[in-house]
């Protein structure tokens, strides 16, 4: 890798070639109902408390596990455009998470990239972050082909 290319030691990239138009793609994100319906690792529900998807909106949700366990998160739209969305993580684990859509032949180039505060973080969540960020884009995936 090229050192200027280097990822930093703080972030995780998941990269995904959606088989879908990027104006599709956003729809997802900025629709709380189908955002509810994807948003998460496999096996994982939602129940939204307030999705506003507006730059400085906010994202009140508890994400239910496959065994019941309820996880309350909180989140804030920092900006939301065409070929970008970028939503801070304020509970937990707190992250920034920059999501860019770029249009290529044969859908959206989805690059999925998630700053943690520290390199300490993102290596101890990492085990469990990397999976299930694919496991959600394959939800998304799912949701997109629904229609």
């Amino acid at each position: 890798m090229n050192p200027s290319t280097e990822l930093p030691a703080t972030d995780l990239v998941t990269r995904r070639l959606i088989p879908f138009r990027r104006t599709r793609v956003l729809s997802a994100f900025l629709d709380p109902a189908r955002l509810a319906r994807w948003w998460g690792p496999a096996g994982f529900a939602n129940e939204f408390e307030v999705c506003e998807p507006v730059p400085g909106g906010l994202w009140k949700f508890t994400m239910i596990g496959p065994d019941g366990t309820r996880y309350a998160n909180e989140c804030r739209f920092v900006s939301v455009g065409p070929e970008s969305v970028v939503i801070r993580h304020v509970t937990a684990e707190p992250f920034i998470l920059i999501l860019q859509l770029a249009e290529v032949q044969g859908g959206t180039e989805l690059t999925w990239r998630q700053s943690f505060e520290t390199a300490e973080v993102r290596r101890r969540v990492e085990p469990v972050v990397v999976p299930s960020n694919e496991e959600n884009l394959d939800r998304l995936v799912q949701e997109l082909g629904r229609g």
